[in-house]
């Protein structure tokens, strides 16, 4: 089975081509901006999932860490959540003066972020994307980048003090 996904960012998967077709499992052949993957279905999925964080401006090194199962990618569109004319201000908004919001809501997550046009990435572990993608509607909705951080914080500091209820188990039916 053969999938095929276009990508902008063409010479970052053609530099890395081999890597990732060693460490995904999956043949890469590319015609123009149009990336063909070749391999079995689980396989393609992760090397398509990999190849949409590099389109998004993800390193290739962050994102083969979607390898990991506990490691996922949320892409969001800007314009799903608002519609505000001003797009630009918004984009603005979540990168900050010299790239502070983005940096700080990146260590108050412990997820990476990558912004393209109108589409914002995450990777990062499944219990805390979800925190994440939160904070990033908000921002995105225009609340204060202050408030956004004392969310964030608070909610940082209840998973420090109480791991166990931030990780719900799943418990065994009898």
């Amino acid at each position: 089975m053969t999938q095929e996904i276009y990508t902008e960012n063409i010479k970052e998967v053609l530099k890395n081509k081999s890597r990732l077709e060693k460490e995904l499992k999956v043949k890469l052949e590319n015609k123009g901006r149009l990336i063909f993957i070749e391999g079995n279905g689980e396989d393609e999925y992760l090397a398509s999932r990999v190849l949409e964080a590099v389109n998004l401006g993800f390193s290739v090194e962050r994102a083969l860490q979607l390898k990991d199962e506990n490691i996922i990618l949320q892409i969001i569109n800007i314009k799903s959540i608002t519609k505000r004319n001003d797009l630009e201000r918004v984009r603005a908004r979540i990168i900050g003066t010299y790239g502070k919001t983005i940096a700080n809501m990146a260590n108050l997550t412990d997820c990476q972020f990558s912004m393209r046009d109108n589409q914002v990435g995450i990777i990062g572990n499944v219990n805390d994307i979800d925190e994440a993608t939160i904070a990033l509607r908000l921002l995105i909705q225009g609340s204060k980048q202050g408030n956004v951080y004392a969310r964030l914080e608070k909610k940082k500091k209840q998973k420090r003090l109480h791991p166990a209820e931030t990780i719900k188990p799943i418990k065994p039916k009898k």
